[in-house]
């Protein structure tokens, strides 16, 4: 099993991942796959994701000094396993008392959009006591941890190294930071060309990335992976710069156009 815990700022981005229909990169354009989430288990929560992400919010309200209130957990089988629903509901549960966000909200979600078996918990770490009493302390660790049990508990294959399960394609594919710069060179690219923040957004989405927009901005590409503006020098406040720049640099190039015509058409005189 392969386990990854991430905390996060906002509940309605998330939320929206592990909920919505995803855009898939297709030959042909775009797809979009329907269906493709599975709820598995509600905790102190219920509802659509309207809904949810209000209820989550509302006991974010308790604290609002916590500035990073998502707990993010994505749990993947090795390919060729598959667990019952009743055996990842288990999964899930067992992963609340491990982490200690059992008496927490949290929801838990089945994806369909791969070939190997995942799920996704989204939790929040304020109590309703208006505490933070889910610590992300040493998260990677409890992670791995938590995986080695659930593979003797459930027999799995132990994944002690994640990449070697990929097919020899996937393998190929660059790694996070690779990705990260390549990422990042499209998207300045895209800004580069952009007049306004409506059409930038336009620009990104038809090259397959979904975007979350809030007090700041992230991407997430065809492969899922989300990876924040600003991790990439493309804050919210660095592209609506950008953006007035360049708006700049067409009034100059328009002003010094008339310029040049009003001179040919004196000199043509």
């Amino acid at each position: 099993m392969i386990g990854k815990a991430i905390t996060g700022k906002g509940f309605g981005g998330c939320i929206g991942y592990c909920l919505e229909d995803k855009k898939m990169k297709m030959d042909k354009g775009q797809s979009l796959m329907q269906n493709r989430a599975e709820i598995l288990l509600f905790n102190k929560c219920f509802g659509n994701k309207r809904e949810l992400v209000q209820q989550f919010n509302e006991v974010r309200k308790l604290n609002p000094k916590q500035s990073k209130p998502v707990f993010h957990f994505t749990l993947s089988m090795a390919p060729g396993e598959h667990l019952s629903r009743p055996q990842l509901i288990q999964i899930a549960r067992d992963c609340a008392d491990d982490f200690g966000f059992a008496d927490n909200q949290f929801l838990a979600v089945e994806h369909k959009d791969t070939q190997h078996q995942h799920i996704h918990i989204v939790v929040n770490r304020i109590g309703y006591a208006g505490k933070t009493n889910v610590s992300d302390s040493n998260s990677y660790k409890r992670m791995a941890e938590f995986c080695r049990k659930m593979e003797k508990k459930y027999q799995l294959q132990q994944v002690l190294s994640p990449r070697r399960f990929l097919s020899k394609e996937q393998q190929l594919l660059p790694r996070n930071d690779q990705r990260k710069d390549h990422i990042k060179a499209q998207l300045w690219q895209i800004l580069q060309s952009s007049k306004t923040m409506e059409s930038f957004q336009q620009k990104v989405k038809e090259q397959g990335f979904d975007i979350i927009k809030g007090r700041g901005i992230s991407f997430i590409d065809s492969k899922g992976v989300k990876i924040k503006g600003s991790d990439m020098v493309l804050s919210l406040r660095t592209i609506e710069k950008q953006i007035e720049k360049n708006n700049q640099l067409i009034e100059q190039k328009q002003t010094e156009f008339i310029k040049i015509k009003r001179r040919q058409n004196t000199v043509g005189r």
